[in-house]
């Protein structure tokens, strides 16, 4: 089927696009490059099953590759939670309105799948751990949570009043190769630069679950062909783990796949409650049962997910180095 893939150069995006290609769809990636990387795609940039497209979701004009499409998955996002405290803008125009946008389009011209990455973040600081699909109220306490949140209602609303079948699904963590930012990597490029010091952004008793990309992937494809026969008119779907960790574990984790002895810890806590900036949650682990009574569960635990992910961005990184 012709499927199309906004954010499909980034760290998730790729990933996606990695198995759409091998089950043998057509691709159309639509992308800024802005973070994402024509790298990500090298396996596929001869194929014909990939087209590309180096566009800007908020300036589009001609969506004429939206013809004929089965599915849209939106993935692209400005995904840097601690931005938006900064310049909380960024996260409207990069998450609100370009989401709008393809929205649009897909209306337009009869996608009838429109499947959506949202985030954890959205139900704030949940009372209820693990927090289901149906916790409320939901109060985000970043403006990218409340940009996922209200990309979600506009989803709800689109599906509701033009019949297109929207499939929300709520990540957690997602770590692996390709990741450009997160805690990982934070930690690999600190260490890094001084193999005996690591600060730590909070007083590293966050507890957040963390899955790897490629279950991530597995979770999306999955749900969408259990639903897309079933669905009236949207789902949504907590993806996470059934675990998760400390971000002082994590810590430990980076350290030992790094090889490094004697690494001396400081933490530096942006709140009285020990979390790393202003808008982090600090616990965080999603009910995934909804999921799992489909046949989905993650292969990786959090832990496990997390040591992988690190020896992935580990060679990344190396190679990327490379003259």
């Amino acid at each position: 089927m012709r499927v199309v893939v906004t954010g499909g150069a980034g760290f998730i995006g790729s990933w996606l696009v990695d198995k759409l290609i091998q089950e043998g769809n057509e691709v159309i990636v639509v992308d800024n490059l802005s973070s994402g990387k024509l790298d990500n795609l090298k396996a596929h940039l001869n194929s014909p099953r990939l087209k590309l497209i180096k566009a800007d979701l908020k300036k589009i004009r001609d969506w004429g590759f939206m013809k004929e499409a089965r599915v849209v998955f939106h993935l692209a996002a400005n995904p840097e939670v601690r931005v938006s405290t900064i310049n909380p803008r960024i996260h409207f125009e990069e998450n609100v309105l370009a989401t709008f946008n393809v929205l649009e389009a897909t209306r337009l011209h009869d996608v009838p799948f429109f499947v959506f990455t949202s985030s954890s973040t959205v139900y704030g600081d949940a009372k209820t751990i693990p927090t289901p699909e149906d916790y409320h109220p939901l109060e985000p306490i970043s403006v990218y949570g409340a940009s996922k949140l209200a990309c979600e209602n506009f989803i709800v609303t689109y599906s509701k009043l033009y019949g297109i079948k929207g499939l929300i699904l709520r990540l957690a963590n997602i770590v692996g190769g390709r990741s450009t930012h997160g805690v990982i990597w934070d930690f690999i490029h600190k260490l890094k630069r001084d193999p005996h010091r690591l600060e730590i952004l909070g007083d590293g008793t966050q507890r957040k679950s963390y899955l790897h990309v490629s279950d991530c992937v597995e979770a999306m494809l999955f749900l969408l062909r259990k639903v897309e026969n079933t669905i009236k008119d949207y789902e949504i779907f907590n993806v996470g783990n059934e675990d998760w960790v400390r971000v002082v574990e994590i810590a430990d984790i980076v350290v030992k796949v790094m090889g490094l002895k004697d690494v001396e810890y400081f933490f530096k806590p942006a709140t009285p409650d020990g979390r790393g900036w202003k808008g982090d949650v600090k616990l965080m682990l999603l009910d995934i049962s909804k999921a799992k009574s489909l046949g989905w569960r993650p292969r990786l635990t959090s832990r496990e997910a997390v040591e992988r992910a690190a020896r992935e961005i580990l060679e990344y990184i190396s190679k990327a180095e490379k003259p």
